[in-house]
């Protein structure tokens, strides 16, 4: 297969499963990030990393927000939101991050591909991304492991980042005071 081949057959992967998600559960999920005190973020490997990058968008926007597990990310309390990206939804550590923060009386959000695994139970909003799991043998895309969902994770949550810019009249020139400027 020629790389021209192979970026048509990435690009219509990720069209067919970014219509695959449902639009009712990505206005919820901003709904909960726009209602919430602070915004916690968490994923692991390469999930984690589309977690991060969001994080970056939403202090871009003005959210308080932290990813777990860095030095800075204060605890979490009543009123907050602990955003969770996992294929399998199954992660101990991100199911156990899960758990504390529903202890706490924080709201527990999760992107996932199985909304009936440990996380989405734990989660009173899920988004499901319909792609096959790093584990999962059954051939619904041609590259390896959990790429396509982390691809479409990053894509579902620049969604997620029109949307909230939307209700709350941002530009991205506005964002920019936000930007980093000891680069």
């Amino acid at each position: 297969m020629s790389t021209l081949q192979s970026v048509s057959s990435i690009l219509q992967e990720l069209e067919r499963t970014l219509q695959g998600i449902q639009p009712n559960e990505i206005d919820e999920l901003a709904q909960q990030i726009l209602t919430a005190e602070t915004i916690f973020v968490a994923g692991a490997g390469r999930s984690g990393l589309m977690m991060r990058a969001f994080a970056m968008r939403l202090m871009h926007m003005g959210h308080r927000v932290y990813v777990v597990g860095e030095t800075i990310t204060p605890g979490i309390t009543q009123g907050d939101l602990l955003l969770v990206g996992s294929g399998s939804g199954e992660t101990k550590s991100l199911t156990a991050m899960a758990s504390k923060a529903q202890s706490t009386g924080a709201s527990v959000a999760a992107i996932t591909i199985a909304p009936e695994s440990t996380l989405g139970k734990l989660s009173s909003t899920v988004v499901r991304i319909p792609a096959s799991t790093k584990e999962s043998t059954s051939g619904s895309s041609m590259q390896p492991m959990g790429s396509l969902f982390e691809q479409a994770l990053l894509l579902l949550l620049d969604t997620v980042v029109l949307s909230l810019m939307e209700i709350k009249e941002l530009q991205g020139a506005t964002m920019f005071k936000n930007h980093a400027n000891l680069e």
